[in-house]
């Protein structure tokens, strides 16, 4: 039973002993699974982790890991750009939300880091965690497709809420898809589990995600699988026919050609918007959002469309002010971002919608120079090559998966910028980067 069932025999702890061993590992696969619930419960995970580590762990495991420093040092640059912040009232709020990155680490570092096999029992249980959700989204959709028998519900933000971000959901759901996929020996649930994962991270349709997902899957079956190279080749092969043949799926298909569509070809009518809106809107292509003078209320930004507008506007602001070294100050930057979208005349938003101009960089390395300036850039990047250079090290594929993600996510969102993106790149910053090398069991 218990080599058959590791989640159990998990939460089948026999001693007070072990029970205190074991004790900060339900904390941390709490904080992890209670990063898609609402931004209490999820605070509420931190806060208790935070106050069993402080006050019940043993000190004598405290070890400084120099990896765990980096995140800390990156809080401190951001407390210290209060004291040059252009908005205070804007960096005040921030600075809270902000504390994962001083207060996870330092929990870490008390209680002497995670070996091999907690870490192992952790992916474990927070793989089925997430399994969990995804099933629970599909079900929630399913449902409301029968009352309303609207398709959208399956796909995007609708499928999870706006609030939770599918493009967030889609990374949780890559690093669980990642954990069963390099089983070494799979049974059947391993492979349902699979392809449900799968499926969720298709219909959540971040094209970012899923080009750097597909592009994992490639790396692995050349690089990281123990097959045959023959049999290697025929997996690949069939696994990269499902995964494009999901790509003809109606509302897949559509988002992937009109992103396409837009890239070089100027002002395009955007059929959809216009439809909704009853007024015609245009498409920006990539040129027109690199050179255009200005803007109009019906122009509509595609993803990497205004990602290239977001560039542009943050080397004007590097060129206008002395921002190099120290930014704005953090989350200071909203006002200029919005003044340069008042100036360009981007659509300025309605009741309903907020304009261009009320939205981030999208893209985490611009804004932590804007913010924070070429430090603030300097260590997120420090960062992420020690996640590269570990997983390497280690040879552990989701420790790859999830550096290789980070590096592809943050090209186009600001994820530390949001509580749930700063408390899912800590927590697995530290699950990986840091830890006793200690041999244990693996988990199957």
């Amino acid at each position: 039973m218990k080599n058959n069932y590791p989640f159990f025999k998990f939460f089948s702890l026999k001693t007070n002993q072990e029970l205190n061993k074991e004790t900060p590992l339900y904390l941390l696969i709490f904080v992890l699974l209670s990063i898609p619930l609402p931004h209490s419960v999820n605070s509420i995970a931190i806060g208790l982790l935070v106050f069993s580590t402080f006050f019940f762990f043993k000190k004598q495991n405290f070890k400084i890991d120099y990896t765990l420093l980096f995140p800390i040092l990156l809080y401190l640059l951001m407390l210290l750009s209060y004291f040059w912040t252009i908005d205070k009232s804007l960096t005040l709020p921030a600075l809270s939300k902000e504390l994962p990155f001083l207060l996870i680490p330092l929990c870490f570092i008390i209680f002497g880091g995670i070996s091999k096999y907690q870490k192992q029992l952790i992916l474990q249980v927070y793989s089925y965690g997430i399994l969990v959700y995804a099933l629970f989204y599909l079900v929630k959709a399913t449902i409301r497709y029968f009352s309303s028998h609207d398709s959208s519900v399956f796909f995007y933000h609708e499928l999870v809420t706006k609030d939770v971000n599918a493009i967030h959901v889609s990374v949780y759901m890559a690093i669980s898809f990642f954990y069963f996929y390099t089983k070494p020996i799979k049974k059947i649930i391993d492979f349902l589990c699979i392809g449900i994962l799968l499926l969720m991270v298709i219909l959540l349709s971040s094209q970012n995600i899923i080009i750097a997902f597909i592009g994992l899957i490639i790396v692995y079956h050349l690089f990281y699988s123990k097959l045959s190279k023959q049999l290697r080749l025929k997996n690949l092969i069939v696994f990269l026919i499902l995964v494009l043949s999901l790509g003809f799926i109606g509302s897949i298909k559509d988002k992937l050609h009109h992103e396409y569509e837009t890239i070089m070809t100027d002002s395009t009518v955007n059929d959809v918007i216009s439809k909704e809106n009853k007024t015609t809107f245009y498409n920006v292509s990539i040129k027109q959002a690199w050179t255009n003078t200005v803007f109009n209320q019906n122009d509509f930004f595609p993803g990497t469309a205004f990602r290239v507008y977001q560039f542009r506007i943050f080397l004007e602001m590097m060129n206008e002010d002395n921002i190099f070294w120290k930014g704005y100050g953090l989350n200071a930057s909203y006002p200029k971002i919005e003044a340069k979208g008042v100036a360009y005349h981007v659509y300025q938003g309605d009741d309903s919608s907020d304009g261009y101009q009320k939205m981030n960089f999208h893209n985490q390395y611009v804004q932590n120079f804007a913010d924070l300036g070429v430090f603030g850039f300097l260590l997120i990047v420090i960062m992420l090559f020690i996640n590269v250079k570990n997983a390497i090290k280690t040879k552990d594929f989701v420790n790859f998966a999830f550096a290789f993600l980070m590096i592809s996510l943050f090209l186009t969102e600001s994820f530390l910028w949001r509580q749930r993106g700063v408390v899912f790149f800590t927590m697995m910053y530290c699950l990986f980067n840091s830890g006793i090398n200690q041999k244990n069991p693996s988990v199957e």
